[in-house]
């Protein structure tokens, strides 16, 4: 995931981890350190030179967690349109293999989205990472974006605030956002955190206004921000450090 320089004894300074992660100059981190924001495995450690493992420290600054060094990547992708969630298709239809074709590892997708559905999704050779992210308890806010037919009314927005139910369930957004609603058409911006199958068309529909166009631009704290479609970057340490933390909680 990054280059730490560690030790002969395979260990590494606290401030130089992380400095070298990124979260701060050496010697702010030094202060970070001094004023008690920095925990090691549950403990705030200030004295300087103290060294950790960085595959396996469990190491927080100011609340927050630095996920551990590892041969792990983590990846988002701006899917298009038209791309299935799968690494591999027997009807022959584009898959994500086109867009992570050069990079050499074994890529799972965590979660998935329909073929008629573009936007934010994660790749990473983490199996485990994987598993936690697709289970039910993990719950993350997810946020999308909905061209639909005709104009969202005032009062349809409140009806999904409020809830509406669909044949596996009710379902209750986070958020309703209308924006330029129109007599032709609307775009409607909804944050979910359940993951059931089609289910922002199935809920649009519902209510009467059925989908268009549909992204997901947001998955927790990661954002899809000016990725173009087809793009990958790795996710941030921030980014990662959130998803981890909430995984990590989920599982006990």
């Amino acid at each position: 995931m990054r280059d730490i320089a560690v030790d002969d004894d395979g260990l590494v300074r606290l401030q130089k981890l992380l400095a070298q992660s990124g979260v701060a100059s050496r010697r702010k981190c030094e202060e970070l350190m001094l004023d008690g924001e920095v925990e090691v495995d549950g403990e705030v450690v200030t004295r300087l030179g103290t060294k950790v493992d960085p595959r396996t420290a469990v190491v927080r600054v100011s609340g927050r967690l630095l996920p551990p060094v590892s041969d792990f990547v983590y990846l988002v992708l701006h899917k298009p349109r038209g791309v299935v969630s799968t690494m591999s298709d027997p009807e022959g239809r584009p898959t994500l293999e086109q867009f992570v074709a050069e990079r050499p590892e074994r890529l799972f997708h965590v979660g998935r989205l329909d073929t008629d559905t573009s936007g934010l999704l994660l790749l990473t050779n983490d199996g485990d990472f994987a598993n936690r992210m697709a289970h039910p308890s993990f719950e993350v806010d997810k946020t999308y974006v909905a061209e639909v037919a005709g104009q969202v009314t005032r009062s349809t927005a409140e009806r999904l605030r409020a809830g509406v139910e669909l044949d596996d369930g009710p379902v209750h957004p986070t958020r309703v956002k209308v924006v330029s609603p129109t007599p032709e058409r609307s775009i409607v911006e909804l944050v979910i955190h359940e993951g059931r199958n089609r289910i922002v068309r199935r809920l649009l529909d519902q209510v009467g206004h059925p989908v268009r166009k549909l992204s997901r631009t947001d998955l927790g704290p990661v954002r899809l921000g000016s990725l173009r479609p087809g793009e990958v970057r790795e996710l941030t340490l921030d980014e990662l450090g959130s998803l981890l933390d909430s995984v990590r909680d989920t599982s006990g």
